[in-house]
């Protein structure tokens, strides 16, 4: 849980430290509101993923499930700015199936604490393939830096693309449908 006061302590802290004035009047609600989207954007420090994926069904069929174009917000860990984007998320069912609301919480738990993208990547397949024993899974995200496309390279436009498989999908030959199927 955010500790809001901290925060707004901290804000009015670096609004100094940059050379502004915490008390100018375009300024004064700043430490507050920032406390208030730090709430929101690490909602899901604490959060177990796999709370967010226990309610499972039988699987009636065991063919590939994919759910596209997941939207995600997340905070860059390295200099705490947002990164935007989706994730395509292909699991291969074993004997049991999420109903598919679940798959974006899972995103949306796991993207609300400060995160690199390869790792949340990577997250979201080790929680699908833990929690529901899967026989394969794609997770591919492709997201917009903000810290590439405001300070350093510059680069606006610029999109980064990570892969985590796991199980069947592991192997090019198997994942080669699967990854064609999403980028349809």
């Amino acid at each position: 849980m955010v500790d809001a006061e901290r925060v707004r302590k901290a804000v009015t802290e670096l609004l100094i430290a940059i050379g502004e004035d915490p008390n100018r009047a375009e300024l004064q609600a700043t430490p507050q509101k920032v406390a208030d989207a730090y709430a929101g954007f690490f909602s899901g420090i604490g959060l177990d993923p796999q709370s967010v994926i226990s309610e499972t069904f039988p699987a009636e069929h065991t063919d590939v499930v994919i759910l596209k174009d997941i939207e995600l917000v997340s905070i860059c860990e390295h200099h705490l700015l947002p990164f935007t984007g989706v994730a395509h998320i292909a699991y291969l069912p074993s004997d049991k199936v999420l109903g598919l609301g679940r798959l974006p919480k899972l995103v949306e738990v796991l993207s609300a604490r400060p995160q690199l993208q390869e790792n949340l990547t990577a997250q979201i397949a080790d929680a699908l393939e833990n929690g529901l024993a899967t026989k394969g899974v794609v997770v591919v995200i492709e997201a917009r830096h903000h810290c590439v496309a405001s300070r350093g390279a510059r680069q606006p436009e610029a999109n980064t693309v990570t892969v985590a498989t796991r199980g069947l999908y592991s192997e090019a030959a198997n994942r080669a449908e699967v990854m064609a199927l999403i980028a349809k």
